[in-house]
């Protein structure tokens, strides 16, 4: 990762990044790593190069950087209380990222996987929702389209 959040003694491992840099997965699953956690999930949002079948060449993300960070390490924050984890990290990207790159991460640790992979999943569902980042496509005709993360979210989750 590009950069490390800085940790207090009190606040479990992990922590928030936005970053204009690819994204590092095993070093945000290895800063949750803990040896009380029997489930480590790692989520990681890739940009699709086919939505609705039109071709995308690649999303552009821009954000309200200081609320994003603030509404990031609250839901992150949520997490760890609701769901008993151990440890938990989300990494965004803004700036291009190419079709079939990575935009977000989410690291979850848990003493056991359900509650890790609950929240992993709780969490894009809110980042979605919640954080001020927003998404343009990019397409291969060259239009470029903006797109609401409420009209994106499919149903059961997924990105």
């Amino acid at each position: 990762m590009a950069t490390h959040p800085a940790e207090c003694a009190d606040d479990p491992p992990g922590g928030i990044v936005i970053q204009r840099t690819p994204i590092d997965t095993a070093t945000l699953l290895a800063a949750v790593a803990d040896v009380a956690a029997g489930g480590n999930v790692l989520f990681v949002g890739t940009a699709r190069g086919v939505t609705d079948g039109v071709i995308t060449k690649s999303l552009a993300y821009e954000a309200h950087e200081p609320l994003a960070r603030k509404t990031l390490e609250a839901l992150r924050l949520q997490a760890l209380a609701r769901f008993s984890l151990t440890a938990c990290g989300i990494v965004h990207r803004l700036g291009p990222v190419a079709a079939g790159e990575a935009s977000v991460a989410i690291a979850a640790s848990a003493p056991h996987r359900r509650e890790a992979f609950a929240a992993a999943e709780w969490l894009m569902e809110r980042i979605k929702a919640d954080v001020p980042i927003w998404k343009s496509e990019e397409r291969d005709d060259g239009g470029r389209v903006w797109v609401h993360p409420v009209a994106t979210a499919r149903p059961g989750g997924a990105a």
